[in-house]
């Protein structure tokens, strides 16, 4: 009896496993409660519409006015009439400029503070002063030395992509275990190779969670600095239909913004998964 009810144990247990590997995906908790999740905003947006019916439209009311950005959004109107697909890519355009010379800048600053006593002691200072400035603060400075917006825009992205990865990248560096490089002057290895095989290795997660949190402010502020600045570009899409009082576009924009930041995220997270050889997590 004992041997029937453990056999009985096992093929159940057995037959669990194989069906949690088996099950199709829209089974699994991985999709289901992300779209639980986002059914339940829906339904919000849906509740908080219909008691705001002069100006907040429901979701469905939403996707008809929409349909036309949706289904065409890389058209071409006339001067200043583009779909939302070229709006977003010069949105991009300024953000992937201004992340990557940041990066460029704070990934070797960061290295340096990392290594060096006195690099620390000369940069830290000026780091945590301007650290908690907030990005806009710095368009007016922009505006007045390039007297332009595109070039303004893509100087407060780089400023304000500078100091995650700094940190981080000082952190990461400053973490390398002492050991190591004991060991590796113990074995006369040059300071490049030990740069090369020691420390750059080890400090690789580090500089990917810099890289990703910068990427990450720097798309949240392009769209506030593009709303001051005007042109072309989803910042200003978003100020213009509110000036026009179309939340429907506002909206659309709202979800186009944030799935292209969850995109630009997985985007890193995957690279640091590539060249790192261990899963991304933002710390």
């Amino acid at each position: 009896m004992i041997l029937q009810l453990n056999l009985a144990a096992t093929i159940a247990v057995a037959g669990r496993l194989a069906w949690k590997k088996a099950k199709p995906v829209i089974f699994r908790d991985e999709f289901l409660l992300p779209v639980v999740g986002f059914v339940g905003i829906i339904l919000l947006w849906w509740v908080v519409a219909l008691a705001n019916r002069e100006l907040m439209p429901t979701p469905t009311e939403a996707l008809i006015a929409n349909l036309d950005y949706i289904l065409n959004p890389f058209y071409e109107r006339g001067p200043g009439n583009l779909g939302i697909g070229w709006l977003l890519l010069a949105s991009l355009r300024r953000v992937l400029l201004g992340f990557g010379l940041g990066a460029l800048v704070a990934i070797p600053l960061g290295f340096l503070i990392g290594t060096s006593r006195p690099a620390m002691l000369a940069f830290n200072p000026i780091i945590q002063i301007f650290k908690p400035v907030s990005p806009l603060a710095w368009l007016p400075i922009s505006l007045a030395i390039f007297n332009l917006a595109d070039p303004s825009a893509i100087f407060v992205i780089f400023i304000t992509s500078l100091w995650p990865t700094i940190i981080n990248t000082a952190l990461g560096v400053s973490s390398v275990s002492k050991d190591y490089l004991d060991v590796a002057q113990v074995l006369e290895m040059p300071r490049w190779r030990q740069i090369i095989k020691i420390i750059w290795p080890a400090s690789l997660p580090y500089i990917f969670t810099g890289l990703r949190i910068s990427l990450g402010i720097a798309w949240l502020v392009i769209v506030a600095v593009e709303m001051l600045t005007g042109g072309v570009g989803i910042g200003f899409f978003v100020w213009d239909e509110w000036s026009r009082l179309n939340l429907s576009s506002v909206f659309l924009a709202v979800f186009v913004i944030g799935l292209t930041g969850l995109v630009l995220d997985y985007g890193v997270g995957k690279l640091q998964e590539l060249v790192t050889h261990r899963p991304g997590s933002v710390k």
